[in-house]
């Protein structure tokens, strides 16, 4: 994960001003963007995590340096919070998940492929959880690798898996595969949003195998629609 100053953040953002050129990593490819996978609405969803039960024993910082202020929050059937969304490009490397693109490049990440391989962050969509501590463990909520998560961002939908850990008090990331599906600016140097992200992790699921996306898609799809019948909100058809 990226634990960013407020410094490098605007340092970065200046350098990727649009009259600036970057050099080294290859031009970001046209992608349409991914409105809703599937057929659960963006504000369903929002509506049945309105209310934060916080299960965690204290908050996390967005990055290095802001307040702690972000509860996760939890529910019989999933974990939930929002937050911002740092890119991570970490695990196997590709052309614009590399060290040259990004300056906190791993070529490793907390779960791998069914092959043995670390995940790809360029091409599949996951999240970062934050690395178990006395603020909260996800394994104590019946979460891990794969586990399959609906990342919410204005009214679009993504679904993605548990794929990475990051820094024990931070949290608020995602891979650059998920952020580009988003409509969020993928790049690792500069890019994602700085608040405005939810994210719910639905327990007791799990992609298998972890890099088949078309899986996640299908569970998180299941799950969204069981969580979005049991809030009295969610009469608003979903299709």
């Amino acid at each position: 994960m990226r634990a960013r100053s407020l410094t490098l953040v605007a340092a970065s953002a200046a350098l990727l001003a649009p009259t600036a050129a970057p050099a080294g990593p290859p031009p970001h490819r046209t992608q349409s963007v991914v409105w809703r996978e599937g057929t659960v609405r963006a504000a369903d969803l929002l509506a049945a995590v309105r209310h934060c039960d916080q299960v965690s024993t204290g908050r996390y910082r967005s990055d290095n340096g802001r307040p702690a202020d972000i509860p996760v929050c939890g529910t019989r059937d999933v974990v939930h919070w929002k937050a911002d969304m740092d890119i991570d490009c970490d695990g196997r490397p590709g052309p614009r998940c590399n060290r040259a693109t990004d300056p906190y490049f791993a070529a490793s990440t907390a779960f791998a492929q069914s092959d043995g391989r670390p995940l790809s962050a360029e091409r599949l969509p996951f999240i970062v959880v934050p690395a178990p501590s006395r603020i909260w463990d996800y394994r104590a909520h019946r979460i891990g690798g794969g586990s399959v998560v609906a990342v919410v961002h204005r009214d679009r939908v993504q679904y993605a898996v548990v794929g990475d850990t990051g820094p024990q008090n931070i949290i608020g990331e995602a891979s650059y595969a998920t952020a580009e599906a988003l409509g969020i600016r993928p790049d690792p140097h500069g890019g994602g949003v700085p608040s405005g992200v939810t994210y719910i992790v639905f327990k007791n699921t799990k992609a298998s195998p972890i890099e088949d996306h078309a899986v996640a898609v299908r569970l998180g799809e299941r799950a969204a629609q069981r969580l979005v019948g049991a809030t009295p909100d969610a009469s608003t058809p979903t299709g």
